[in-house]
Order: structure tokens, then C-alpha cells, then sequence
């Protein structure tokens, strides 16, 4: 049984659509379907004692044993749903769950889907254990209950800590593999994109991968890197992420966030839109309204609108008044338009190089460390003022990152006769 109220803020008809993919994504067979309007939820059952009613009669006449409610739930409403319906209810993010526990494949998705599932758990023991709980009668009453509480929260809890301890470790094999790309200088282009949008299809398209596709909700969760080719030989590193989602629930944003890391170290976010999609641009808020709580929203974008035999249109690239592309329009499935991705995107990430002075106060040893790293400095002095003066050059997109996630405030001073080290030629 699927349940949708109707409280204004989203279109009620489109949001039941996409639940619908979502339980079917989860292998649910969904026998009937049930809408109201609510201006609020009610504080006990969400949907007041009315539709309850009416929910528990429409499920014996459909014989429906699972009930899937397209809201968040608290944990006391989600209890007394269960109770009153005699049958497992499900919230949104407790669907979700259920299909990335599915989909996990790898190690690390793995760990990742588990850590969202025990946060989500833990928010709901407060309330799960009631039954056993004995602590309001006074001395003398306190029975096996308060330890059973005490010891579910305390094996959740040393269980959470594992796995944040394991996915710490994902993430320095993470940085490490960043900073080797960044050695090679080869930029780094994550596709990002509401779920069933095409992206692994578009993936494996470019990168002439195999990574699994189909059309439902969440097909693939787990980051795939490869080396592709660009127009005029350049190489770089494209990246699958997992799909974006109205509501995804906090818990998985945090839990994948070593995962979603790679978009927001991207030189390039390639935002695939389904041209097809009537709520493609409602769509694209969203992904954007993600972005934006990863810290990715100043990232460069490139979109694609991807699926356009769908709507009998021409591949093309469109372009902002500087002649910069911002979008292309194309086919994954079909191939139509690749060589203007690949064009695009070598565009956008075009090797211009910054070359300058740049000083560094004596705290600042981190970012000097970070120049070293990316292996751009020319030449090195201490000033009289005990300013650590840099002469670097690095690709614009670095200098750029730097800038944007590391704290650098210094202005790059460029080039001249009168700054050069010695040796060094102006260019």
C-alpha cells in the first residue's frame, strides 16, 4: 500500500509518481494506492484517526501486508501506525534505505549503508523499547528493560563507531588517490545528477565502462573512477556518483559523504538532466540544493540534457555570451552527441596555467606543504618580514580549488622582470 498526502508544498501527483519507481525500485508490488490532504500532520499517526481507518479497510480488501508512507515519520508515529494497521510501515527514508541496502555492492558502499541505517535505528530506539521501559513507577519497579535500552544503544553505538573508523580509512585511500591524479595533472570531472537521470549509462558511454544500468531508482550507488580521452588528446578522470533525490534522507549525505567528496574536489560537475523528464528543472533544484549542503555549489557546471531522442531533438552545444559551453544536449543510449560532451568538457577544462608570486605568512606552513604537493614551485625566499615568498606555477583550476576549499587568501602577484628568481624567464 502506498500512502501520499496532499500538504501543498509538492506537487502531489508528480511526488506519487516517483514513490511509486521507488517502491517497485525496492521489489514491492504495490496493490493500491492511497491520497488525502492534510494542511498538517497529524501529531499521533500522521494522517489523523479517519484515514487510518480507511487505510486498514482498503488493506484487508487488497490483502496488503506492508504499508509505505511517502513522508518522514517520527518514531511515535511510525509505532502507532504499526500498531493500529497490525503490519510493517515504512516512512520515505525508510524505503530509501531499504534500496540502498540492496544495491550496495562494494566494501565500502556497504559500510556506508549500514552507518545510515543504524543512525536512522538509533533515532528510533528512544521510543522502540517502550514496552520494556519501567522507570517512571519509582524504586522497586525498574525491570530488564532499562537494560535492554541501555544495551541496544550501547552495542548501536560502538557498531556506528566502527564504521565510522573503516570509512575514515576509505577516505585517506580516497585523498591519497586525489592527490596522485593531482601529480599527473589530470583534471577531475564528477557526474552528478538526479537518480534514473542516465548518468552510469552516459558513463559507460564515455569511459567505454561496464558499469551495471537499468532503469530504476538507485541502480548503481557506488563511485566509479576511470581515465577517458577528451577532444585534442587531453586526458582525464570522469567519476559516477550515486544519484540525487527530492528528501534523501541527512543520514545517507552523511554517510556517503567520503564517496561525495569526489564531486566537491571536482574541476568540473558534469549535471546530467533528464530532457525528457516534464520536472526536469524541479529535478535539477534539487541536485543543486544538494550541491549546495556538500559544499560543491561553487564547483563549475557543465549541464547535459541527456535522452533527447525521447523528445525528437538534435544534439548541440549551448554557450554562454563569452562563447564558454554551459550545456549540451545528447543521447547516452544512442550516442548521438558524445564528440560534443568530450568537446565540452576538454573546453572547460582547458590546461591555462597561473604563474606568479605568492606570500604565505609564517603560520601558513599547510598551504606552502600544498604547493610542494601539487610540485608548482619554481623558487622559494624568506622576506625581511619573514613572509614566505612563493614563485609557482599551476593549472588555474588548482589555484582556483585552493582559493575555494583551503583557506588561500593571498593575491597571485604575476610575473615580471623585477620578481622573476633568478634563471627564470617571464613569459
Amino acid at each position: 500500500m502506498l500512502v501520499q498526502v496532499d500538504d501543498g508544498v509538492v506537487d502531489a501527483e508528480e511526488a506519487l509518481r516517483e514513490f511509486d519507481a521507488l517502491a517497485r525500485s525496492a521489489g514491492a508490488d504495490v496493490v493500491a494506492t492511497q491520497t488525502g490532504r492534510r494542511r498538517s500532520p497529524d501529531p499521533r499517526t500522521y494522517l489523523g484517526s479517519g484515514k487510518v481507518d480507511e487505510l486498514r479497510e482498503l488493506m484487508q480488501a487488497h490483502g496488503a501486508d506492508l504499508v509505505l508512507i511517502n513522508h518522514a515519520l517520527s518514531p511515535v508515529q511510525e509505532r502507532n501506525l504499526e500498531h493500529a494497521l497490525q503490519c510493517r510501515v515504512l516512512d520515505r527514508t525508510g524505503l530509501i534505505l531499504d534500496i540502498f541496502a540492496q544495491r550496495a555492492r562494494s566494501h565500502e558502499g556497504k559500510l556506508q549503508v549500514e552507518l545510515a541505517q543504524l543512525r536512522h535505528l538509533a533515532s528510533r530506539l528512544v521510543r522502540g523499547w517502550s514496552h520494556l521501559e519501567r522507570q517512571k513507577g519509582g524504586i522497586g519497579l525498574r525491570g530488564p528493560g532499562e537494560t535492554q535500552l541501555e544495551l541496544d544503544r550501547r552495542m548501536l553505538g560502538t557498531r556506528i563507531r566502527q564504521l565510522e573508523k573503516g570509512l575514515g580509512r576509505v577516505r585517506q585511500q580516497r585523498d591519497q588517490g586525489r592527490k596522485a591524479r593531482r601529480r599527473r595533472d589530470l583534471p577531475a570531472v564528477s557526474l552528478v545528477g538526479y537518480t534514473n537521470a542516465g548518468k552510469s549509462t552516459l558513463f559507460n558511454r564515455v569511459a567505454e565502462s561496464g558499469v551495471y544500468v537499468a532503469d530504476q531508482l538507485f541502480a548503481t550507488l557506488d563511485t566509479t573512477l576511470r581515465r577517458i580521452e577528451l577532444a585534442g588528446g587531453e586526458a582525464a578522470v570522469i567519476a559516477d556518483t550515486v544519484g540525487f533525490i527530492r528528501d534523501l534522507p541527512p543520514q545517507l549525505v552523511a554517510a556517503f559523504r567520503s564517496t561525495l567528496e569526489e564531486v566537491v574536489e571536482a574541476e568540473l560537475l558534469v549535471h546530467v538532466i533528464d530532457a525528457a523528464d516534464p520536472g526536469r528543472e524541479d529535478n535539477a533544484r534539487e541536485v543543486e540544493s544538494v550541491l549546495e549542503a556538500l559544499g560543491a555549489d561553487e564547483v563549475p557546471q557543465l549541464r547535459v540534457y541527456n535522452k533527447i531522442d525521447a523528445r525528437g531533438l538534435s544534439p548541440r552545444i549551448d554557450r554562454d555570451d563569452e562563447g564558454q559551453p554551459v550545456a549540451v544536449w545528447l543521447s547516452a543510449a544512442s550516442g548521438a552527441g558524445m564528440d560534443l560532451l568530450l568537446q565540452a568538457i576538454a573546453e572547460r577544462v582547458s590546461g591555462e596555467q597561473a604563474r606568479g608570486v605568492i606570500e604565505l605568512g609564517p603560520a601558513e606552513g599547510r598551504l606552502r606543504a600544498r604547493f610542494y604537493e601539487l610540485g608548482d614551485v619554481i623558487s622559494e625566499r624568506i622576506t625581511d618580514r619573514g613572509m614566505i615568498r612563493l614563485t609557482v606555477e599551476l593549472p588555474a583550476r588548482e589555484l582556483a580549488k585552493l582559493y575555494r576549499h583551503e583557506g588561500l587568501d593571498a593575491e597571485l602577484i604575476p610575473l615580471t622582470d623585477a620578481n622573476l628568481p633568478v634563471g627564470a624567464v617571464a613569459h
